[in-house]
């Protein structure tokens, strides 16, 4: 049995799975604010709830908002704060005394299309999310690839490919630099650059909405963001070509990207034939959490 935790910002899933990747159970709480030792015992009470219930012992794979040091083993680059510069893989093995799998939410969520999901016949794919921010994973042959620094599929913070004059003046990101790929193509980019061309304040799906209604200051502000993407993936495809590219958080969900996406990155990938796809997730928001457990794969 393989359990899998996704350890998020505002709320903690564990699932667990046989074999054959079928969901034995299934489990959300609050994730504890700002708290690091409510943290640690709210996952492992997941954990032991869950075994306690099924009868059985099972790997554990942790997916987080962050990163593990290589150097240090301490979490960096994490949205949940309270786990900055903390052991967390050293205090929960030692808490639920057997050793864990730790991995970027990102990296997990590829990981789970890519063995069992949208991408599960290739080879090379690379999952991103575009949601209140942007990461990426890379799986090669249903493996995660950590990297040397272990930021492996970070693409999130490179900047914007190629910038026009409807992409200026570059854009602060909270890294504190300007210009970076997540402040163009997050959900709060997108309502941003719509509310600077349009003057009206709008979120992410309803500018969508608006967009397959006929509203052209939407439809514009669409046009807009689809390039800058094709822009970006462009980069990713030209240096990885990836066979599959799967397309996970709430910006997902616009279907215009699956249709619209293949041009705008086709004049600037370096190659005669353009074979990479783009396929929304098969397991929605269980990716992450599917991906986790997986992590024993």
């Amino acid at each position: 049995m393989r359990l899998g935790v996704d350890l998020g910002g505002t709320k903690t899933e564990i699932i667990a799975l046989a074999d054959d990747g079928s969901v034995l159970l299934r489990r959300r709480i609050a994730t504890p604010q700002g708290d690091y030792m409510a943290t640690l015992m709210s996952i492992a009470g997941l954990v032991e709830s869950a075994e306690n219930e099924l009868g059985q012992r099972g790997s554990v794979g942790i997916g987080i908002p962050g990163a593990e040091s290589l150097a240090t083993g301490l979490i960096k680059n994490a949205n949940s704060t309270c786990l900055i510069g903390q052991p967390l893989k050293r205090d929960l093995q030692a808490l639920l005394q057997r050793e864990i799998r730790l991995a970027n939410d990102a990296n997990c969520f590829a990981l789970s299309e890519a063995v069992d999901g949208s991408a599960r016949d290739a080879d090379v794919v690379f999952g991103i999310i575009l949601g209140t921010g942007v990461g990426g994973g890379i799986v090669i042959k249903q493996q995660v690839l950590t990297g040397a620094n272990a930021i492996a599929g970070e693409w999130g913070h490179n900047p914007l490919p190629l910038p026009n004059g409807d992409d200026l003046p570059l854009p602060a990101c909270y890294c504190g630099r300007s210009g970076c790929i997540e402040a163009y193509l997050s959900g709060p980019a997108l309502s941003a650059d719509h509310h600077r061309h349009t003057g009206k304040k709008l979120l992410s799906d309803a500018i969508d909405h608006l967009a397959s209604a006929g509203d052209t200051g939407c439809t514009a502000s669409l046009r807009r963001y689809e390039h800058r993407l094709g822009r970006a993936l462009a980069g990713i495809i030209n240096i990885l070509d990836p066979q599959v590219i799967v397309i996970g958080g709430g910006l997902s969900k616009m279907q215009g990207l699956y249709q619209n996406l293949p041009d705008c990155c086709r004049p600037y990938v370096f190659s005669d034939v353009f074979n990479t796809k783009f396929l929304p997730p098969m397991h929605g928001d269980s990716s992450g959490v599917r991906g986790a457990a997986w992590l024993w794969n």
